[in-house]
């Protein structure tokens, strides 16, 4: 099963970290010295993606502008001899027409997000990638989960889960586990935040998925889910009947970059696994400690 597209759905106001997010997107807030959005892009390239589906709203047009050449800032930097950092924008630098920008226009779920991408996806199968949610790992998650996928058949649905505490299924999509290969097992049902006590495993739903595009049929006529909105959860359940879903127990360590603790974690995380930073960033954070 090719995986060539990857849709990143970037149109939501990230309410959970205002005021920071009040005039920018939280796609662009830093970890360390990067952009959520460039660390996402970076995973699905690692893992073979070769177009890049961003659905956007209003006040996202800087998303599209990062990943546009800046030829004054080019300059500026050839004339001052910067070539260190010359050479780290053109790393960055996607190739022409490899980037498409839709328009969710309403923010009606995640669900809704994804089915704005159907024409550009067209028909064939295709990653869907959550940038307020970052794993830090070698190879990444989504690398791990096309190479799960390269197994199973051609119409087959994977999504990366994690095993989270039993106290707070209630708070996440939770998967039910049927027969088990390695870290990969097969889906027996999903449900969307149950009610404490009723959840069928501790195996939450995760912001990475491979999904057939049968699933734009389904949520083409989806019904308005949890909070009013167009889960994408519920239209993977529809699917459910039909095709085969696989859920992926992942290596590495996922942080919700879209909480004010997540965010600060991973700054410390990303920070740590940098050899340039973690001796400084070790002194400072044991200065903090002993206070």
């Amino acid at each position: 099963m090719k995986i060539r597209k990857a849709v990143f759905p970037v149109a939501g106001l990230g309410t959970r970290v205002l005021p920071a997010t009040k005039a920018m997107p939280k796609e662009m807030l830093t970890i360390v010295d990067r952009p959520l959005i460039q660390y996402v892009v970076d995973e699905a390239r690692e893992a073979g993606i070769e177009h890049f589906v961003f659905v956007t709203g209003r006040n996202k047009g800087v998303i599209e502008d990062h990943f546009d050449r800046m030829y004054e800032l080019d300059a500026t930097l050839a004339a001052r001899g910067k070539k260190a950092e010359q050479e780290i924008l053109a790393r960055d630098q996607p190739a022409p027409g490899a980037m498409s920008f839709t328009r969710q226009q309403a923010p009606l779920g995640l669900g809704h997000a994804v089915w704005c991408a159907r024409d550009i996806v067209g028909r064939e199968p295709f990653a869907v990638i959550l940038p307020d949610e970052l794993v830090l790992n070698t190879p990444g998650c989504l690398a791990q989960m096309i190479e799960t996928a390269a197994s199973l058949g051609d119409k087959s649905n994977l999504i990366a889960v994690e095993e989270v505490p039993a106290h707070l299924t209630h708070q996440y999509g939770i998967c039910g586990v049927g027969k088990r290969d390695g870290r990969m097992f097969e889906i027996d049902g999903m449900v969307e935040k149950p009610k404490q006590g009723t959840a069928p495993s501790n195996f939450s739903i995760t912001g990475r998925y491979i999904l057939q595009p049968e699933i734009f049929q389904i949520l083409e006529t989806q019904e308005h889910g949890a909070g009013g909105e167009i889960q994408l959860t519920d239209a993977m359940i529809g699917l459910s009947k039909t095709q085969k879903f696989y859920g992926v127990d992942f290596d590495g360590e996922r942080h919700d970059c879209g909480s004010r603790a997540g965010f600060l974690r991973a700054n410390i995380a990303f920070g740590m696994a940098r050899n340039d930073l973690r001796a400084d960033l070790r002194e400072a954070m044991r200065k903090y400690l002993e206070k």
